[in-house]
């Protein structure tokens, strides 16, 4: 649900979700703690962290000392989520941050990644790199942990098809592994364990 309220929940200390720019942009340090949530134990203390300053631009929260890129949620949007890929896919997503400050998406945005990706001005990845994702309804800063939260993990293997990786092209079974937008530039293992 889309609106101009901020959604509150758990307590007064849990993060909110609000729907037009927020005055309320959580702190460095809670956004990096949320963040990182989404990544490999063993790779959170490291990891580079993106995330919002206090008038709501995106800009980098935290350097990193490993391969990991996290981005903090976006206090504009319901609910939480949190991401951390393999910085090989910087560039994919920066340009797709970039396409949608033009008010580019859906599948206009999926078409100009994939016409850059194929000419070569669009750096791709050319071995399997893989982005984290953590979501729930909040994040409360009282247990420093994700509400209602479940895990969802991508494996971006561009220009694959089934035939090249022996997956389906949709899940058979809940959890099980499949590749999505095959053959394109965008084309990607999905894992999505069941809640």
């Amino acid at each position: 649900m889309r609106g101009l309220l901020c959604i509150l929940a758990i307590s007064t200390l849990t993060v909110s979700a609000c729907q037009s720019q927020s005055t309320n942009i959580p702190s460095s340090e809670v956004q990096i703690a949320g963040a990182i949530l989404a990544a490999p134990e063993e790779m959170r203390n490291d990891a580079q962290v993106l995330g919002y300053d206090k008038n709501g631009e995106f800009i980098e929260l935290r350097a990193g000392n490993n391969e990991l890129v996290c981005v903090a949620d976006d206090p504009n949007k319901e609910g939480f989520s949190a991401a951390c890929y393999h910085k090989n896919m910087e560039p994919f997503m920066t340009r797709g941050r970039e396409l949608r400050a033009e008010g580019i998406d859906g599948q206009s945005l999926f078409d100009q990644r994939e016409e850059e990706a194929k000419s070569g001005k669009l750096e791709m990845p050319t071995t399997a790199s893989t982005l984290h994702v953590l979501s729930g309804s909040a994040f409360s800063t009282d247990s420093m942990a994700v509400v209602d939260a479940h895990y969802r993990y991508v494996v971006y293997i561009p220009f694959s098809t089934s035939e090249s990786t022996g997956l389906p092209t949709k899940p058979r079974a809940p959890g099980e592994p499949w590749i999505m937008d095959p053959g394109t530039h965008r084309a990607h293992i999905m894992i999505t364990p069941p809640k």
